[in-house]
């Protein structure tokens, strides 16, 4: 009976630890240590890796560090704040996946801290990032979208700034916002494919109403996440990226995290 007690004491352990453990345990280890310098909400310098450190998945307001004319983002500082309060007193740990470097040189990497919190998840949890993707560091997409929609839900941090609000497909309202990053929620009113490329327009006039677009050498990772782009005609659709003008305010999108299909 006693061994059957301890046997059952270790099955619970291990399943609390299996069920607590953060998604990107999973990736290769890029390293231990202490942070030595935070420079915004989602880059820091620690003990035993060179160079800069970038989280990957998501995306803080960003400060100047250095650059020239640059402004500082609505709630920079507090983002900065808040990674500061998560590290402090804390070694990390690095996840990486198959692309660990940026061409700035920069370390990409899932942050986990020594008591299994995952730092992504929580930035985005409290509200002090959005999520950010790219086609070859998407992993855990999911997992984040859900802490994002829960700080939204609940304006907390940048999201009590209206600045930083979903926005409507208006193309006169965006057009003052080129080469920002946007989240851009509303009907797709027609979905067309082009010469390879495909098109989701969000107005009835695809010359200056706001559009997204994919070009065909990134089509693949959609079909391979089962999207059909064309049947997203008449779906409410969220997509994130960065504004262009081409006929009107146009986000390309590169891989299907870019895109959250409503209810």
């Amino acid at each position: 009976m006693h061994f059957v007690t301890r046997l059952s004491a270790v099955l619970l352990s291990l399943w609390v630890f299996a069920a607590t453990a953060a998604p990107p345990d999973a990736l290769s280890d890029g390293g231990h240590g202490a942070v030595t310098d935070v420079m915004d909400g989602d880059s820091f310098r620690m003990n035993g890796v060179a160079g800069d450190i970038r989280m990957v998945g998501i995306q803080a307001p960003k400060l100047p560090k250095g650059r020239p004319n640059f402004r500082p983002w609505p709630e920079a500082g507090d983002a900065q704040r808040a990674l500061e309060a998560l590290v402090k007193n804390h070694t990390i740990t690095l996840r990486l996946s198959d692309m660990a470097k940026d061409r700035n040189g920069r370390t990409l990497a899932h942050v986990v801290r020594d008591d299994g919190l995952w730092l992504q998840q929580e930035l985005l949890r409290k509200g002090w990032a959005r999520v950010y993707t790219f086609p070859d560091n998407r992993q855990f997409a999911d997992e984040l979208y859900a802490a994002e929609r829960e700080a939204r839900a609940a304006k907390r941090g940048l999201w009590a700034d209206k600045y930083y609000a979903v926005r409507a497909p208006d193309p006169d309202a965006l057009k003052r916002d080129l080469g920002t990053f946007q989240i851009i929620e509303g009907r797709v009113v027609d979905a067309a494919k082009i010469r390879g490329r495909y098109y989701l327009n969000f107005g009835n006039d695809f010359r200056t109403d706001f559009t997204a677009t994919i070009a065909p050498d990134a089509v693949a990772p959609f079909a391979r996440a089962k999207i059909d782009l064309l049947a997203l005609k008449d779906k409410n659709v969220r997509v994130r990226g960065y504004l262009r003008d081409f006929r009107g305010p146009q986000i390309e999108l590169t891989h299907p995290e870019q895109i959250e299909v409503l209810p």
